[in-house]
């Protein structure tokens, strides 16, 4: 399975997701390889930091802020189980790379007006790709919800306008278990285990296997 994370508004934890995501399928007993598309090498940074505190290695990273993905990806993942890539902050040539070599796009959205409407270019370039690319899955993934707010239940309606993209089922909480976590180059699921942190990583795998399947 090849997922990317991809939205064109920075700040929506786009890179915790990827990075949970593939330790979570490396926990697994997945063989992963994290691609790092973003030119600011934020995957990148985490391993460098988890390579710093001398923590053994969950899963293969490389940087490819290139728009070639697509073109070199059968060689990439051909070792792998699961390839997840950690897509750019904006619509160019290197997003389009990155959801032609995916399976599924996800698209992390927080509980906010201006991430709802910001989503919608890159909504339309996946569409544009699954023209060419008709197996293409591609749902919202809620990510970073204050439980308990208006706000936070608001979201899924205010998606709705998106009629044909599907929601996963899981929202990710805002919790400062993973920026805890991300400084040492941990995951939630090493510093909090049975958080609700990880239990909510734990059931993104399963929305994602579930839903790419």
């Amino acid at each position: 399975m090849r997922i990317a994370f991809l939205n064109q508004k920075g700040g929506v934890g786009k890179t915790t997701l990827a990075v949970h995501t593939a330790a979570g399928f490396a926990g697994r007993g997945q063989k992963v390889l994290l691609i790092d598309a973003d030119p600011q090498h934020s995957a990148i940074d985490w391993t460098a930091a988890r390579d710093a505190s001398e923590l053994p290695s969950l899963f293969t990273s490389v940087a490819m802020p290139a728009a070639t993905i697509h073109k070199e990806i059968e060689r990439l993942a051909q070792q792998f189980d699961v390839v997840v890539i950690d897509g750019p902050p904006r619509v160019t040539d290197l997003a389009r790379s990155a959801i032609m070599a995916s399976d599924l796009v996800l698209i992390p959205v927080q509980p906010s007006p201006y991430d709802v409407w910001a989503s919608a270019e890159v909504v339309s370039l996946v569409k544009e790709a699954a023209i060419y690319k008709p197996a293409l899955k591609y749902a919202f993934t809620i990510n970073r919800k204050v439980v308990n707010t208006s706000i936070g239940r608001d979201v899924t309606d205010a998606l709705r306008e998106f009629e044909d993209v599907p929601v996963l089922p899981v929202s990710i909480g805002q919790r400062v278990a993973f920026a805890e976590s991300a400084g040492g180059g941990r995951t939630v699921m090493e510093t909090a285990p049975g958080s609700a942190a990880a239990r909510e990583i734990d059931a993104l795998l399963d929305a994602i296997q579930e839903f790419g399947a």
